[in-house]
């Protein structure tokens, strides 16, 4: 069934309208991407605009010096009003390139006040914590979220990284808008709790890693090489048996996808986006190509039967363990 390329969905109850997929704009801060230019994070950015895509994904860490807020802040002049802009606090950089988090209220405002600086705006739409930390309760994190929200500093309040318990916690002291953990094909593990929770609450559920780190865009062959320093290996979904079974599955869904005229990675985001539940997918891209391939994943529906034949697929795939770093 074909729908527009504009649309849109609410966030939670915010009233806010998105698109069903976003861009990510971790890539573009260049700390963990080759190939990062600022002409081409500048075109990647202004391609959203093209191609129905109104939801910008950042944070305060994304860069050493807030190099992603930094880009959007050039690339949405003249269209701010047009723009959805999500940001999230509660991750720093150590001196030495550590990743450092703080969820104490004095650092979320600090972080929320530095990140409307970068991005020349006086207020973002959606404002995350990042990720709690171990020393500060979560309800501390929440109540300061709450008071930017009163201020007007966020249109709404989101929280990501964390538990059943701690995202009941935190809405108990913050109104509550979306919740953002990981989601694909191969990791499902909020079906169980959390995604449950989120739909009888009405919380947006906007998912990061729809194509698992590229995997599931079906473009790394069984015989790959990872280069030095590619993190990927370091999961299991990236090794040994867990890597062959996952070639298996690619196998089967590239004549799906071929026959529904879409590559593999608008396959994955297309049926990811449409998951009962489930309101965006983030999907990260560096150049212009990637967002528009990105963007190819909505619009459209896969069919009843080709939904019946991925289902079959995955579970011939069998339960992925799970994706813990080594």
């Amino acid at each position: 069934m074909k729908t527009s390329i504009k649309e849109r969905r609410p966030l939670g109850t915010s009233g806010i309208q998105v698109s069903p997929v976003a861009l990510g704009c971790w890539p573009i801060a260049g700390m963990t991407s080759r190939g990062v230019s600022d002409a081409n994070s500048i075109a990647t950015l202004e391609a959203c605009f093209d191609e129905g895509i109104n939801f910008l994904d950042t944070a305060f860490c994304y860069g050493a010096q807030g190099e992603s807020e930094r880009l959007i802040a050039r690339a949405i002049v003249g269209r701010r009003e047009q723009i959805v802009i999500a940001t999230k606090g509660g991750i720093e950089w150590s001196a030495d390139l550590k990743m450092v988090r703080d969820a104490r209220p004095e650092i979320l405002r600090r972080h929320c006040d530095e990140s409307l600086r970068r991005l020349k705006t006086d207020r973002v739409d959606l404002l995350y914590l990042h990720s709690p930390d171990e020393q500060t309760p979560v309800a501390e994190s929440a109540g300061e979220l709450k008071r930017l929200l009163e201020e007007g500093k966020t249109r709404s309040v989101g929280v990501s990284n964390v538990s059943l318990s701690q995202l009941q916690e935190f809405a108990a002291h913050c109104p509550l808008t979306a919740y953002q953990p990981s989601y694909n094909m191969l990791q499902r593990d909020i079906e169980a709790d959390r995604l449950p929770w989120c739909i009888e609450h009405n919380v947006a559920v906007v998912v990061y890693w729809p194509l698992l780190k590229g995997l599931l865009a079906g473009k790394l062959a069984r015989d790959h090489a990872f280069e030095s320093g590619d993190g990927r290996p370091k999961y299991s979904q990236f090794r040994g048996d867990e890597w062959q079974k996952n070639h298996d599955l690619l196998e089967v869904l590239r004549p799906i996808a071929a026959e529904c005229g879409h590559t593999l990675a608008q396959l994955a985001i297309n049926w990811t986006i449409h998951r009962p539940g489930i309101s965006v997918a983030l999907c990260g891209a560096k150049r212009p190509d990637q967002l528009r391939d990105n963007a190819g994943g909505m619009g459209w529906r896969l069919t009843d039967d080709q939904l019946a034949r991925i289902d079959a697929a995955l579970r011939q795939r069998g339960v992925p363990e799970p994706m813990r770093a080594v």
